[in-house]
């Protein structure tokens, strides 16, 4: 389960229990109802048997995705009996009680009063103000020195593969004021980095015509200096590589801004993209990295890719391996194409076999890995700052600014680690590298 544990009071106060599964914005979604949950009194279970009832925050992206999804509806029912059903998979209620006809409610992706009226009807509140305690920061599902910051719901795009405007609707962004009050509040409670995150980070602001409230604008340049200037790191996700992108990177030049971007490029062959649905301007893409890092030496590019999409040939293929080789990302995923139902992609004629995406997925993956020894091999010997995530008796684990929690590489330190502590900021000096992660010493 995923929850953080709290210490339980009296018998009569009701516990909830979540598994949150999916992206880091249903994450989000997760700590939201936790925190509404603390505040009326009820406490956070951090296993089945303590909980009165479970949440199970679904995701329904892909096919494998609804097949973990009900495989955590299906174990939480057996261990505890009491299911409340939430998240992306949750806007096909159907879908879900024809597998599991006994979980109790059903709703939507970030449909939180709905979530709240079930719990209320499953296990009644029993509220007492004179203990009920609800930290400013409310209740968070990552530890205490990083959090996710989520600016919007829902997306513009009409990607074929993506079936995320029809799970979570258009782009709905949050005012810019309420996204700072948060972060000031966030940092208050000893977030050393803030995580920005969102379905399309760059059209931020767009569906309200960046309006200004408060002395903030709704536009991402102004949110992430109004959010680069509270202190803490700041990391972008989920960044579309749209023109106005160039003037983010300034920001990272001058420290404001981690000079870190999480690119979801997808593919570089420009009819591929097209069967996409995405832009297809490939060329203008390599213009831009290029661009960015004369601006910025330091930026990190992560992005992910898809393999196998339907019509894909050898020749695009291979385009964008080359593109790979000519763009030398720093942090590169890769998925296999499959089928996810409702996605507009499932009608493409030319389905590429699965023997043919693993051969892909094989070849791109190796390209991918030497880029990323090669670009870790050339930081040995160099100082660096990084963010502690974990210490025990064997040394730390660390993050440099390159390095986004859970999708990214680590640091470790073997030695100079005593007196460090979750959070701290430090700097090392780097040892040893592999394809993936690096090794180093503290320096003072």
């Amino acid at each position: 389960m995923s929850g953080t544990p709290t210490p339980t009071r009296a018998n009569s106060q009701p516990s909830i229990g979540i598994v949150s599964l999916g992206c880091p914005k249903a994450l989000v979604d997760s700590e939201r109802i936790l925190t509404r949950l603390r505040a009326e009194g009820y406490a956070v279970s951090p296993d089945y048997e303590g909980a009165d009832a479970v949440i199970v925050n679904t995701c329904g992206f892909l096919d494998s995705a609804r097949a973990e999804s009900l495989d955590a509806i299906g174990e939480a029912l057996t261990e505890n009996g009491r299911v409340i059903v939430t998240g992306c998979l949750g806007a096909e209620p159907d879908y879900i009680t024809g597998a599991h006809p006994k979980v109790l409610a059903v709703t939507g992706p970030h449909q939180y009063e709905q979530v709240l009226d079930a719990v209320h009807a499953a296990v009644p509140p029993a509220p007492d103000p004179f203990i009920d305690l609800l930290p400013a920061s409310g209740v968070t599902l990552t530890p205490r020195h990083y959090s996710y910051l989520k600016i919007s719901e829902g997306c513009n795009h009409n990607c074929r593969f993506c079936i995320i405007p029809a799970l979570r609707g258009r782009l709905q962004s949050r005012p810019a004021h309420a996204v700072i009050r948060e972060a000031e509040r966030l940092v208050e409670a000893g977030v050393r980095e803030l995580l920005v995150i969102s379905q399309d980070t760059s059209a931020y602001g767009v569906d309200i015509r960046h309006a200004e409230e408060r002395g903030h604008r709704a536009h991402i340049t102004d949110l992430a200096r109004d959010l680069g200037s509270l202190g803490a790191w700041l990391r972008l996700h989920y960044v579309y590589p749209y023109p106005h992108v160039r003037e983010l990177i300034p920001l990272m030049a001058d420290g404001l801004v981690l000079p870190y971007l999480d690119i979801p490029f997808q593919h570089a062959h420009p009819d591929t993209l097209r069967r996409m649905a995405r832009p297809a301007a490939a060329e203008r893409t390599l213009e831009r990295i290029a661009e960015w890092r004369g601006i910025c030496p330091d930026i990190t590019l992560r992005s992910t890719f898809i393999v196998g999409f339907p019509g894909e040939t050898e020749a695009e293929f291979q385009t964008l391996l080359d593109w790979l080789d000519e763009a030398q990302l720093d942090r590169v995923g890769c998925f296999k194409y499959e089928d996810v139902a409702g996605a507009r992609s499932n009608a493409l004629p030319d389905h590429v076999p699965e023997e043919v995406k693993q051969d892909r997925w094989e070849r791109f993956m190796e390209r991918a890995q030497a880029i990323s020894a090669a670009k870790l091999a050339a930081k040995v010997g160099r100082r660096m700052e990084v963010i502690v995530d974990e210490v025990d008796e064997e040394g730390a684990v660390c993050r440099t600014h390159a390095d986004a929690p859970e999708i990214d590489g680590k640091l470790f330190i073997d030695e100079g680690f005593a007196g460090l502590a979750p959070g701290d900021i430090v700097t090392v000096e780097v040892e040893e590298a592999s394809e993936y992660d690096l090794w180093g010493h503290r320096v003072s």
